[in-house]
């Protein structure tokens, strides 16, 4: 009864929602943190937070973006569309919502919740690229 109400997709529709939550959340927190120094006349601490994104995203989430991949090529069509992130990714989004949340509402200085946001939204964006590729070919 349960699998009756599943919402099963293909494996190319969890390829193209990994890389469009990938892009979009990226995007979103590149342009959150743009606002929070924009909104302390430091704009320009964008640059700095670019550079520290391309490393994060080298060396860190590259690599989860393949092990997605590499678990979502290993999928049937008809698989559970919550099956695009393994549990364990998704109790890091939660993790990861949570500690925005605190970081954002804490006594931080501005400029160092704009470098994190746009620097961690960047990282997610540039390595979306992987599953864009991956979807293209």
């Amino acid at each position: 009864m349960i699998t009756k109400f599943k919402p099963g997709v293909s494996v190319r529709t969890h390829r193209v929602v990994a890389a469009s939550v990938w892009s979009a959340v990226g995007i979103m927190l590149l342009v959150r943190g743009s606002l929070f120094l924009h909104g302390v006349q430091q704009l320009w601490l964008v640059l700095p937070a670019i550079a520290i994104g391309s490393v994060k995203s080298v060396f860190m989430l590259d690599k989860a973006a393949r092990k997605n991949l590499g678990r979502l090529n290993t999928k049937q069509d008809g698989a559970c569309l919550g099956g695009v992130y393994s549990f364990k990714m998704w109790g890091l989004i939660v993790l990861m919502i949570f500690f925005g949340w605190m970081l954002r509402t804490s006594s931080a200085p501005r400029e160092l919740v704009g470098v994190v946001y746009a620097a961690i939204g960047w990282a997610l964006f540039f390595s979306s690229r992987l599953l864009w590729k991956n979807l293209a070919g």
